[in-house]
């Protein structure tokens, strides 16, 4: 079965003050006890067979050695991992490739470390070439390969066969977008196929797509999991966490039982949100090119030196389309006292593609969120783009277009 069962999962290092002190502890010589660095620590998280779970979280949260851990290219400190069936991996880039060997050479040799013998790897060596797309370079030295080259290759070998379990790192983000899409798709078909994926990435747009579970891991530990809307917007709370302020990060469903984010230092307060038309009427339904307003009302819980207010709208996979805020347009407002409310209007043309939009909205100090943030509301308003006067286009963005066409017989 293609499944991943992590049980109580845990990484300590030892940590020494010096070569004596590591030495002195190897010898049992009047040693002072080593501290240990855990750079996993009580980890567990199952995976059911066909299922595609994303794992994000900062630099240095312990995604690495998690998934070094899963691969065996590390020994766990404690706990327990079981996988059932192949594994394929692609972890940091590059990983096991000589770069004095051509890359139809590191396609055998990797392929050969996947346990096919050279008859199997003849019969798929064609189309590993012709999906990697580097032409003349597939045989020339990896030395001289780019790194959008070298995903190109090692992701075409790793998935040259369907394993059972996939497990993918950040390495496709380095790739060119028209590959990333082709792998996506590949990554898909395996999906449908009975392939269990376990991807590592900070593109919320792929984890939302492939993923229909995602881990937040910090600092070593699980924070939450869950659905991978509700983990990002999460995700993108605790980046304004700082030491000495504390931040509360509260998750309820909404009327259609989505979960919906809020989070902040609490020393402001957004009151309401209301979208509106140019008469001032309250709307969930735009035409392209519909002028609308979003007005906003906050309030100031404490004292604030300096308050921003901004917003952003993204589309129905959580990527974000537009946004803007008071400080790119100067308007930084300055010395609230306890009490004081800000009303606070932004207004804007729809040129947006047909689809569902949502908005959230924010307070904070600075250009962003992640210097302080007071309020941050997730999903506060959302609405849908129709098009019913304007040509038929593609996309999530209008853009008045003139054409000219000529014909010379």
């Amino acid at each position: 079965m293609s499944e991943i069962r992590v049980r109580n999962l845990s990484k300590g290092f030892r940590q020494y003050k010096s070569e004596w002190h590591r030495i002195a502890n190897w010898l049992y010589i009047n040693r002072a006890p080593a501290k240990t660095f855990w750079a996993v620590q009580d980890i567990f998280i199952d995976v059911s067979p066909g299922e595609a779970v994303g794992i994000i979280g900062r630099n240095g949260a312990g995604k690495s050695t998690l998934l070094k851990l899963l691969t065996g290219t590390m020994t766990p400190s404690t706990g327990e991992i079981q996988i059932g069936g192949r594994v394929s991996a692609l972890l940091e880039l590059g990983m096991g490739f000589d770069p004095e060997l051509t890359g139809r050479e590191n396609v055998y040799h990797a392929s050969s470390l996947q346990g096919f013998d050279r008859g199997q790897i003849d019969e798929r060596i064609d189309a590993i070439e012709a999906f990697a797309e580097i032409g003349t370079y597939f045989d020339a030295p990896v030395r001289t390969y780019s790194s959008g080259m070298q995903v190109r290759v090692a992701f075409a070998v790793a998935t040259a066969w369907r394993p059972d379990v996939l497990i993918v790192d950040e390495a496709l983000s380095v790739g060119d977008t028209y590959f990333q899409a082709k792998s996506f798709d590949r990554i898909r078909a395996f999906l449908a196929e009975g392939t269990t994926l376990l991807l590592v990435s900070h593109d919320r747009a792929a984890v939302q797509a492939l993923c229909s579970v995602a881990y937040l891991l910090e600092d070593g530990q699980i924070r939450t999991h869950g659905d991978p809307k509700a983990v990002f917007e999460y995700y993108n709370a605790t980046l304004s966490e700082r030491d000495g302020v504390a931040t509360v990060i509260e998750q309820q469903p909404d009327e259609s039982g989505e979960l919906v984010t809020r989070s902040g230092d609490a020393s402001a307060r957004i009151e309401s949100v209301r979208l509106v038309n140019d008469n001032d009427v309250e709307v969930d339904l735009l035409q392209v090119e519909q002028r609308a307003r979003l007005c906003i009302t906050a309030r100031a819980v404490q004292d604030i030196p300096e308050m921003v207010i901004g917003f952003e709208i993204r589309d129905r996979l959580g990527q974000p389309v537009f946004g803007t805020n008071s400080a790119y347009n100067e308007k930084v407002i300055e010395g609230l006292r306890a009490g004081a409310t800000v009303a606070a209007d932004f207004a804007f043309s729809a040129n947006l593609g047909e689809g569902g939009y949502v908005v959230s909205i924010a307070l904070h100090a600075g250009f962003d969120h992640t210097q302080r943030c007071y309020d941050w509301w997730d999903g506060a308003v959302s609405f849908e783009v129709v098009n019913s006067a304007l040509p038929k286009f593609s996309g999530s963005a209008w853009l008045p277009t003139d054409i000219t066409v000529m014909v010379d017989d």
